[in-house]
């Protein structure tokens, strides 16, 4: 039985380093993964996980940010043609428009270093130490038009030290990160 035909198909989006989608791609080529990477969309020509996903033989595609609009619509078209499932978001540092939500009608998850619905947006671990919270981690959930609003998929969570700082924290949450973004893309399939 062919199993490969089955896989669903997925498009990345990064703005930087591409941590997490080296931890997909990684994923991806396990024999148990249920997707295949088709395509990986960055806003940023510099992106380190450009390079990832050259060396990994996946489509990669640098499109300017400068005009929001022509941004979607490029990538619109290239997840139409590419048949795309599902959008994860990795260290994609814009904000998808309503519009691009709806148009695309797939779900389109993302995930975030901190234990939503606490710390939306930017800063989330400087946010967390300064609150003297227990507790930090990472979470992933669908994208809606709210930003950090969208259903959670899964959550983990990481204890925060007295010694931890910034930097720290942000290391244990992505390790964390790696390891739950695949289990919740398995989660997300299943479930639906």
């Amino acid at each position: 039985m062919e199993k490969s035909s089955g896989k669903k198909k997925i498009a990345i989006f990064i703005s930087g380093r591409g941590s997490n989608l080296k931890s997909l791609i990684k994923y991806s080529n396990t024999k148990k993964s249920i997707i295949k990477i088709v395509l990986v969309i960055s806003n940023n020509f510099s992106a380190k996980g450009l390079d990832y996903a050259k060396k990994s033989k996946i489509k990669n595609i640098y499109i300017k940010y400068s005009n929001k609009k022509n941004f979607e619509n490029r990538s619109l078209k290239l997840l139409k043609q590419n048949n795309v499932d599902l959008i994860c978001l990795a260290g994609f540092m814009k904000i998808l428009s309503g519009n691009f939500i709806k148009k695309f009608y797939k779900p389109i998850l993302n995930i975030h270093p901190s234990l939503l619905p606490k710390y939306k947006g930017l800063n989330t671990h400087k946010r967390a130490i300064k609150n003297k919270e227990k507790f930090s981690g990472a979470t992933v959930h669908i994208v809606n038009k709210k930003l950090d609003a969208g259903k959670i998929i899964l959550q983990k969570r990481v204890k925060i030290l007295k010694s931890d700082c910034e930097k720290s924290l942000q290391k244990k949450v992505l390790k964390i990160e790696h390891k739950i973004y695949s289990k919740a893309i398995e989660k997300l399939f299943t479930n639906y």
